[in-house]
């Protein structure tokens, strides 16, 4: 995170179940998630909420305190965070860059080439977690939150329906019946914003 420009002086990281990002200005902080058999989970939580970090400690200091220096959206917020992990994270010019400090790090790692590895981040496998899914499937986590969220706010939907419906849109969109709501609708901080 350091070298992609996140400013240790003004964060700082912890770990939490849901990785995200809290703070503005001087005091910008991530929470990271990690998975001790799968290194993936940590390194894209980590880009992804470093993204989310440097929107966060990219604006001007002499705008502190003022709409210049507040997010537009969440959704430009979240496109910030998606672009670092995704167009950047998973791009092989990051990876001939980090790879081998990454390596250095994980002796594990030293035996696989960077093409295995670069197949290894980019491997397309469905995820019940959105902040698990692969790139391809990522955006139908957003579409089918989308759908729900539409008709909860046109009253189509009571938000009791919620789990069910979720594990209905689940199997028809990606082929997967969430174990448990905390796999399901339960996953995601975000309903509350």
């Amino acid at each position: 995170l350091i070298e992609m420009g996140y400013d240790m002086e003004t964060g700082r990281i912890d770990i939490s179940e849901h990785p995200f990002t809290a703070g503005n200005h001087d005091d910008v902080r991530i929470t990271l998630r990690y998975d001790e058999k799968d290194l993936r989970t940590a390194l894209f939580s980590a880009i992804h909420e470093g993204g989310h970090a440097l929107y966060e400690q990219g604006f001007k200091r002499k705008n502190y305190f003022t709409p210049l220096a507040e997010y537009v959206s969440l959704g430009i917020h979240e496109s910030q965070s998606r672009m670092y992990e995704n167009i950047i994270g998973r791009s092989r010019s990051f990876w001939e860059w980090q790879y081998p400090i990454l390596k250095e790090k994980f002796p594990s790692l030293k035996k696989m080439s960077l093409d295995e590895f670069h197949r290894l981040i980019n491997h397309i496998i469905q995820s019940p977690i959105r902040v698990e899914a692969d790139e391809v499937t990522y955006s139908l986590h957003i579409v089918i939150r989308f759908m729900i969220e539409k008709d909860l706010m046109e009253d189509k939907l009571s938000v009791d329906e919620v789990p069910q419906v979720w594990n209905e849109l689940y199997g028809k969109y990606l082929d997967l019946e969430p174990e448990s709501e905390s796999l399901g609708c339960l996953q995601d901080i975000h309903w509350s914003m």
